[in-house]
């Protein structure tokens, strides 16, 4: 089995928060469609965006909505 190589950054906008994942080329389409379907299950992604560039890197925006608690008091 290889190993998967991504990175990871957050950031928050409006009503969303957006997670960016990096895939390098080495990445089978396989580990990566692992990764982004138990982000999607457990952490309640939802896919944004993917871009693949030259070099065989692909970037993957997800993003879900920030839930705000109110106060019952």
């Amino acid at each position: 089995m290889t190993q998967t190589t991504y990175r990871s950054a957050w950031s928050t906008h409006g009503h969303y928060e957006y997670r960016v994942l990096t895939f390098d080329r080495s990445t089978t389409p396989g580990d990566a469609r692992k990764v982004l379907t138990e982000e999607a299950e457990y952490g309640r992604w939802e896919l944004a965006r993917t871009r693949l560039y030259v070099g065989g890197e692909r970037r993957v925006w997800l993003r879900r909505k920030i839930i705000r608690a109110r106060s019952t008091l």
